[in-house]
């Protein structure tokens, strides 16, 4: 057995795509648009080498309210090389950090549907170092 992928539906095709492709850095997979059931599916990966796992956006064309955020779904998560720096080009592309890296080692952040994102140092946590380590928590994540 092998893990494929994990599928969230959006709200906002676009919105989703600005946050998961520019500003997190995964990259597009395939799209696939299917016109007679009114829905699109894109899948997203990482990119790294071994690593076949993605996320599919589900997006239904004639979705009229947002979907309804529950902490039930859990998070997505992701090892970063830096923690520090993907914090700050997340945060300086307008994403709130929720759970600042204090500890040099785990963050979360929001997608534009209220998807809750980990962000993982890979390998041994790094100092801590400001703004992040007086850095508050906001919000739920």
């Amino acid at each position: 057995m092998r893990f494929l992928h994990t599928m969230i539906r959006v709200y906002d095709l676009d919105a989703a795509l600005d946050f998961f492709v520019n500003k997190l850095g995964l990259t597009l997979s395939r799209r696939n648009d299917y016109a007679q059931g009114r829905f699109s599916l894109v899948f997203l990966s990482t990119g790294a080498p071994g690593d076949a796992a993605e996320i599919e956006l589900t997006y239904n064309w004639d979705q009229a309210e947002p979907y309804g955020g529950g902490r039930n779904f859990g998070h997505l998560a992701f090892e970063v090389d830096d923690i520090y720096a993907t914090c700050a080009r997340l945060r300086d592309g307008g994403v709130a950090i929720l759970r600042p890296p204090r500890d040099g080692r785990m963050a979360f952040v929001r997608s534009p549907d209220q998807v809750s994102v980990e962000l993982l140092q890979r390998g041994p946590a790094l100092a801590p170092a400001e703004p992040w380590a007086s850095m508050p928590s906001q919000g739920e994540w």
